[in-house]
């Protein structure tokens, strides 16, 4: 069986040779850490954005979107913490001239630490059955407890090290785990320094007059700056939200696996702007409905879990991941963060305007409380993808590769194939294709046989393909083939859209309050 590293690589091959994702600039060996959407790619992408605008914007009554540009003035930065505490904490393996985040290296560690004591308890369900109490045994168990003990230690250790920006205890911290460079195997470390990710640039008709300015590290503070505008114009009552989807830019020094982790990806965020007070009350129930969201895409519960953050950010009042199961272990795909009114506030400070809300019902003005919802476009595409990449082998003894992406969501919706490049069956395939092509992104495809036609459209993930063959043109009937069962069926022209229309529908979303 494969390892997940393998089935990693095979998923990266199969995006670029599908048309899903390149290397940026390829034919100039490539930009680090920077990819283009090919066409099946910005396809998937763009269906992605729907569903998320549709289940934020469309169905919440209370929630508006914006669309805020990338370049802002320099102070905003300032304001928010990003020039002074937006950095990350960095080490080097001076044998494989390697750079990692300290704060990484150290976390992986823990999950090894976790994993460890997640087979002792395995095992021992398995000994005991149904008789097996395992918050007993967690309390007990020698090696349990010895293995969490040194989590709880490190934890400490790590997350203390961070929040008095002291890194040589972090670099102590490496060292007292025995942490080794994956590369080469060796303990020998530069000290950590810290590194700021945000991408600056001038802005001015002079270089010597410019100002510096910076491409946004986050969305996010481009609804705070609208906060007024949109309340005003939108005539917004509290609780309302803000949403956007937008690129960021962070100047990753470790970016890796893949489309996981770039220097230019894209954000999809709400901020949520409540009373204070009520701030942890929305902040449950948007982690719930965040989750509800992922859970109707339908790619298994089992592959999501809430991770509780325990060093809170300097802004944070609460926070957790929804962690998603990639090929390379559990990472997180969406944040949820009760950010209490430190954005507002701060904006309020450095700009001198005051930004507070009339609240009608208390007869008082306040500065609102803020919940976040912050998911990664680009995660979320690498989540599907990694989810629908299926290697079969068929009863034949052939073997296909199939993309089982939600059919919402895929790229592409029907393949409309004649059998045969002859006898007006092109032409009758391209009538239906020319009636499809209004409600569907579809394609028409009548090269090679039509064996190799289905592979291929199983490459991409499309649903259904409609094959037009001689009995078409005798009574208007066409064999629709479904993706995922290879099932055939014969069907009336006048049936397709309304087949397709039904395999659409998604576990929408619905969530009022």
């Amino acid at each position: 069986m494969a390892s997940n590293d393998e089935i990693f690589k095979k998923i990266i091959a199969h995006a670029k040779e599908y048309g899903f994702i390149f290397q940026s600039s390829e034919i100039y060996d490539g930009l680090s850490a920077v990819y283009d959407y090919g066409q099946n790619g910005v396809e998937l992408k763009n269906n992605i954005k729907d569903y998320w605008w549709r289940a934020m914007v469309r169905y919440h009554e209370n929630i508006v979107g914006i669309d805020s540009a990338i370049f802002m003035h320099p102070t905003i930065w300032k304001a928010s913490g990003h020039v002074d505490a937006f950095n990350d904490p960095m080490i080097d393996n001076k044998d494989s001239k390697k750079r990692y985040r300290a704060d990484v290296l150290v976390e992986d560690h823990l999950a090894k630490l976790e994993e460890k004591i997640n087979k002792e308890v395995e095992k021992a369900a398995k000994r005991f059955g149904n008789a097996f109490d395992e918050a007993q045994f967690r309390a007990t168990n020698q090696r349990v407890l010895d293995n969490q003990a040194k989590v709880d230690e490190i934890k400490h250790r790590l997350y203390k090290g961070l929040e008095n920006n002291d890194l040589a205890d972090i670099k102590k911290l490496i060292e007292d785990c025995e942490i080794v460079c994956p590369i080469s195997g060796s303990r020998n470390w530069t000290e950590v320094r810290q590194f700021n990710l945000m991408f600056s640039t001038q802005m001015g008709s002079i270089s010597e007059d410019a100002n510096t300015i910076y491409l946004r590290p986050e969305t996010a503070q481009g609804i705070f700056v609208n906060f007024l505008n949109v309340m005003k114009t939108g005539r917004m009552k509290i609780p309302f939200g803000i949403a956007q989807i937008g690129k960021a830019f962070r100047n990753e020094i470790v970016a890796r696996q893949f489309i996981f982790r770039m220097r230019e990806f894209e954000q999809m965020e709400m901020q949520f702007f409540v009373r204070p007070g009520t701030e942890l009350e929305w902040y449950e129930f948007w982690k719930q409905e965040r989750l509800k969201w992922h859970l109707a895409m339908g790619l298994g519960e089992e592959n999501y879990r809430f991770h509780n953050h325990e060093k809170l950010a300097h802004y944070a009042n609460a926070a957790a991941d929804i962690e998603f199961r990639f090929p390379f272990g559990f990472k997180e795909l969406e944040g949820i963060h009760s950010r209490t009114d430190f954005d507002l506030a701060a904006h309020q400070k450095y700009s001198g305007k005051k930004i507070t809300y009339f609240d009608p019902e208390l007869n008082e003005s306040y500065v609102p409380y803020v919940v976040e919802t912050s998911i990664g476009l680009d995660r979320t595409f690498l989540a599907l993808l990694g989810n629908a990449y299926t290697e079969e082998k068929l009863d034949d003894g052939s073997e296909r590769v199939v993309m089982k992406l939600p059919p919402a969501l895929a790229p592409v919706k029907a393949a409309v194939l004649p059998l045969v490049a002859k006898d007006g069956l092109p032409e009758k395939a391209r009538q239906i294709m020319d009636t499809l092509k209004y409600d569907y992104n579809c394609q028409y495809e009548e090269k090679d046989s039509i064996g190799k036609r289905y592979r291929r459209q199983d490459a991409i993930g499309t649903p259904y393909c409609i094959t037009v063959d001689h009995q078409t043109l005798e009574d208007n009937t066409v064999t629709i083939r479904e993706r995922d069962s290879m099932k055939q069926d014969r069907i009336a022209i006048s049936e397709i859209s309304g087949i397709i229309a039904e395999r659409m529908k998604m576990g929408e979303v619905r969530g009022k309050r």
